[in-house]
């Protein structure tokens, strides 16, 4: 196995869900922070959590958060998210707490339909953080 790169560095977010794969909650490169797509899980019991896109959507967002505060940032620094999404006919209940959490200048966005997520998610959002 090669030697770690001084440049990347795995990270481990307690506030967040445990990882469910083979993977880090986040990456920190240089002065970006590639966060692994995060699911409705609730961070201590780790189950699915939200009944409807919106609430599964603001869960993930919340996991989200926990990732950056863990690298000492915060998702209102994300340059770009990727929101994934089972039924796209529930973008706009997404959209809204979307918007909640950013202000007039929100990161770049990219809104994805997909057939299935994992553990029977509806949504799943990953970010790219400025640090």
């Amino acid at each position: 196995m090669a030697a770690p790169d001084s440049q990347r560095e795995a990270l481990h977010a307690p506030g967040a869900p445990a990882a469910i794969g083979p993977y880090s909650h986040a990456v920190r490169v240089g002065d970006l922070l590639f966060c692994s797509g995060q699911i409705p899980l609730e961070p201590h019991s780790g189950e699915l959590v939200g009944s409807t896109a919106a609430e599964q959507a603001r869960r993930c967002l919340e996991n989200l958060q926990a990732v950056c505060e863990a690298a000492g940032a915060s998702l209102d620094r994300a340059a770009r998210m990727t929101i994934y999404m089972t039924d796209l006919g529930a973008f706009a209940e997404v959209n809204e707490v979307y918007g909640s959490f950013f202000g007039q200048d929100p990161p770049a966005r990219v809104a994805i339909g997909v057939a299935a997520l994992p553990r029977g998610a509806q949504v799943e959002i990953d970010a790219i953080v400025a640090l």
